[in-house]
Formats: C-alpha cells, sequence, structure tokens
C-alpha cells in the first residue's frame, strides 16, 4: 500500500506523488503518516516535512499551513514550501546567520511585532538549512 502526497503553496504545487510514508512537523511535534492512517486534519508548524519514497528519504521546507488525511490521500497546504533537493546549502546557512544576528540583536526587549518577525525569519531558516540536509 502506498499514499498520496500532495503539498500544496499558493503560488504552485510543490509535489505530487505517490510515496511509503510522511513525517509531519505538526504544532505539536512530528506526526508520522502511514498508509492505513485514521482520517484527520491538523495544524503544521513551520519545519521540515520528511518523505519516504522508493527506499529513498527526501525533505521539504514548510512554512507553517494544515494538512488532511484522508483514504490514503495526504494534502497538504501551507504558506510556502520547497524542496530540501532545490535549497543551497551555502546560501541557506547565510540566511540563518543573518536571521540569529537579527534575533539575537532584540533579545533583550520585551515582545513587539520586529520580535515576532525575527523569530519567525529564524524558524524559516531553521527550516530550510535543515531541508538541505536532512535528505544524507
Amino acid at each position: 500500500m502506498s499514499l498520496n502526497l500532495r503539498v500544496l503553496a499558493p503560488d504552485q504545487s510543490v509535489f505530487n506523488e505517490t510515496v511509503e510514508e510522511v513525517i509531519l512537523p505538526s504544532t505539536t511535534g512530528l506526526l508520522g503518516i502511514l498508509p492505513g492512517h485514521i482520517s484527520m486534519v491538523t495544524a503544521l508548524d513551520i519545519g521540515v516535512l520528511r518523505v519516504l519514497k522508493d527506499g529513498q528519504w527526501g525533505s521539504i521546507a514548510l512554512m507553517g499551513g494544515f494538512a488532511e488525511v484522508e483514504s490514503n490521500d495526504v494534502t497538504v497546504l501551507v504558506n510556502g514550501a520547497e524542496l530540501g533537493s532545490n535549497i543551497d546549502p551555502t546560501s541557506a546557512e547565510a540566511e540563518l546567520e543573518k536571521a540569529q544576528n537579527e534575533f539575537i540583536q532584540l533579545e533583550g526587549q520585551p515582545t513587539s511585532p520586529e520580535k515576532v518577525k525575527a523569530q519567525q525569519s529564524l524558524n524559516r531558516a531553521r527550516a530550510r538549512l535543515q531541508a538541505t540536509t536532512s535528505d544524507k
């Protein structure tokens, strides 16, 4: 048995293939999906979706959204997504370093819109870098 996985962002269809297993970054932790999984809807955090296809693991950086599982169909609707294999590790590392520096500058301040944006940028940068290394 297998799963049909679709990952959709507002501007593109990122992934649409038959796979063996999916690991989702839900807001309550990692969630593994195998064929025959119970129907459900879950919120997704910024993180890395892992997918097992033909015995090989792949990754997709997700920027938050929702996932629906129903009858071996997994539909992931996200604010943004990028295949790990399409992300340049060097630029992802530089982006993470920049985001960390911006967040550190705001660390001692009370919560503000700028601090929340800096935290989100840091989370996105971490997910993108993790997606480049999790295929290996």
